[in-house]
């Protein structure tokens, strides 16, 4: 029939909902599924639960196949349509470690780091190498197949793929399509199905321009009613969101993801002069560390769970399956994807990769044109911008100054240190991180 491959394939929780979602698509449940990964134990684990999974739900139809460590690669690849990526190099330990403790030498403090800030940087820079090594194979084995790519940095990663390799390539992310619903549900504002909405920007500091409810009735001033509302509450409100209020009120719209990963994305809320702003705006410090540590001590207890013959499976919400069978059946579906952005969003540099309204069907993955963003929303979009396309370049480039470069344009970074110590932080990391970099000169 035809051929998903998994990179990462050790992400179990991900893998299930992915490749579980295309069992139980018609189109797509005799497909080859085959899971790549470089750790021996985590690639088991989840070719047991697919298995089972493909025994449980899909009466044994999809071929299950496994392919270890780098020599495997390009075979694991070989023919694939499709090919999901969830990898992350580094993982918690050594690279999230490092990402955080050492800028904290620094005095220089972040929540989540896997997209901008110094952190995101970083995680860029160790990333794209190995995806330059996928689209080599890729290009050789696969030519045709559409890469998925849910790995963060997604901007940075995506816009790698789309610039400077043959492979097709879109941006995934869970904020999009998590957005309305999550405003008006936390907001407690009622509304009728189906939301009508517009979502244009980058990936996680998306615009949500419009939005009406099922009978034409516009939620926004409804929305901004009781945003305003909330944080004339603080310091006691308990909301977790207070960022992307404060965003409405400032700027005059909300964006696509979560208050604790927008806190950092500018120089506006943490900053070392200004410690109070922490608990007024409820900014969770070291939130993706904390995670990353839940996530390891959940997965010990939930393994068995995954790994027994009763695992079973719902379709989700995820992107990928709609995709692949969109472009299998001729099936239109909409998604909000991760492009390259050509006369997309005008106000915004042909180069950038740009979040978008897409159409995907047999001709693939469609960008729509936007137009101008609000002015205020383009410029805050351009400070994140500036940044990925100068991490991109020096990963390109593999020159140092080009990294110092782009840490002294993000935002939150140049906010709080000087610019030696900027380049001493950046020097620092290049060390620490040591064989997970190529060697920049």
């Amino acid at each position: 029939m035809g051929k998903i491959t998994f990179m990462g394939a050790g992400s179990t929780v991900f893998a299930k909902n992915v490749l579980g979602d295309a069992m139980l698509t018609p189109a797509l449940c005799e497909f080859e599924l085959a899971l790549y990964d470089i750790d021996a134990e985590r690639l088991e684990e989840s070719y047991i639960m697919v298995t089972s999974l493909n025994r449980n739900i899909n009466q044994n139809r999809a071929k299950i196949t496994k392919y270890l460590g780098v020599e495997n690669r390009k075979e694991a690849l070989r023919g694939a349509d499709f090919v999901v990526n969830a990898i992350q190099v580094g993982l918690y330990e050594p690279c999230t470690v490092i990402d955080f403790e050492v800028p904290k030498k620094y005095g220089l403090r972040q929540t989540i780091a896997d997209t901008l800030g110094i952190g995101g940087i970083f995680r860029a820079l160790r990333t794209i190498p190995v995806l330059a090594d996928f689209a080599r194979d890729m290009e050789e084995v696969c030519p045709d197949a559409w890469f998925l790519n849910y790995t963060n940095p997604m901007a940075m990663l995506s816009g790698y793929m789309q610039r400077y390799t043959g492979v097709k390539t879109v941006g995934l992310c869970h904020s999009v399509h998590a957005c309305s619903r999550g405003i008006l549900n936390g907001l407690g504002i009622p509304y009728t199905e189906p939301l009508y909405e517009k979502i244009a920007g980058i990936n996680h500091m998306a615009w949500l321009l419009e939005l009406k409810s099922g009978d034409g009735t516009d939620l926004y001033p409804e929305i901004r009613r009781r945003a305003i509302a909330e944080l004339e509450k603080m310091p006691e409100s308990k909301s977790g969101d207070l960022v992307r209020y404060e965003y409405i009120r400032r700027l005059g719209y909300y964006c696509t993801e979560s208050s604790e990963h927008n806190a950092e994305y500018n120089n506006l809320f943490i900053k070392a002069k200004y410690p109070e702003l922490i608990d007024r705006y409820n900014i969770p410090l070291d939130e993706y560390p904390r995670r990353c540590v839940n996530q390891i001590a959940g997965w010990k207890s939930q393994k068995e769970n995954y790994l027994n013959d009763k695992v079973s499976h719902k379709r989700t919400g995820e992107y990928a399956s709609y995709i692949m069978e969109a472009i299998v059946t001729d099936k239109p579906y909409k998604i909000g994807g991760n492009v390259l952005n050509r006369g997309l969003i005008t106000n915004l540099p042909s180069n950038a990769c740009v979040e978008v309204p897409c159409l995907v069907n047999r001709f693939g993955v469609q960008p729509t044109v936007v137009g101008e963003l609000p002015t205020v929303c383009a410029a805050m979009n351009m400070t994140n911008i500036n940044v990925q396309l100068l991490t991109i370049e020096a990963a390109v480039t593999q020159k140092k100054e080009v990294i110092y470069q782009a840490a002294m344009l993000e935002p939150h970074t140049s906010s709080e240190l000087s610019i030696d110590d900027i380049v001493h932080l950046c020097d620092d990391l290049i060390e620490a991180h040591g064989d997970y970099l190529p060697k920049y000169h």
